[in-house]
């Protein structure tokens, strides 16, 4: 008993101290999920409703035709080559990683843009969406010498 209470002593290190060492660590452990949760690049809307996916879209500076909604299920490949790995550098240059998805299913929503300037063709925006949360967009158009870019608008459209 007497050697138990030297090594306390000599140790500085109490079941008090213990108790407290893991309340504080479980308090931190919670502070971070609860930052992680603020700070992701998730969203607050829901993307499940067309109204959510547009209120979405409209967060980025789009319009939308809803008529024009297309929806279909797709699994992101299980690697990203060629084509498919210049388009994941597009995503990551967005924020995105479709490498966090590989074999993945996840739903494609797609409408025709009704207000990007100069081009007087279709310019349509595609979005991903897995869990509540985009995965992976871009807008195109549907010409042969089109362009595709990024979700974000740009100030010059």
């Amino acid at each position: 008993m007497e050697n138990r209470a030297m090594a306390q002593k000599c140790s500085g290190f109490t079941r008090k101290k213990a108790l407290f060492l893991v309340l504080g660590l479980g308090v931190l452990i919670l502070l971070l999920i609860v930052l992680r949760g603020l700070l992701s690049p998730g969203t607050s809307f829901d993307l499940s409703t067309l109204d959510g996916r547009e209120a979405f879209i409209n967060s980025l500076g789009w319009e939308i035709d809803r008529s024009t909604e297309e929806f279909r299920t797709v699994v992101v490949p299980d690697s990203l080559e060629g084509i498919m790995a210049q388009y994941n550098r597009m995503q990551q240059a967005q924020g995105y990683d479709l490498s966090n998805h590989l074999g993945e299913r996840c739903n494609q929503y797609s409408y025709r843009l009704t207000n990007y300037a100069d081009c007087d063709g279709t310019v349509l925006i595609t979005i991903y969406v897995q869990d509540n949360e985009v995965i992976a967009g871009d807008i195109h158009t549907t010409a042969v010498n089109g362009f595709m870019h990024g979700l974000k608008k740009n100030t010059k459209q």
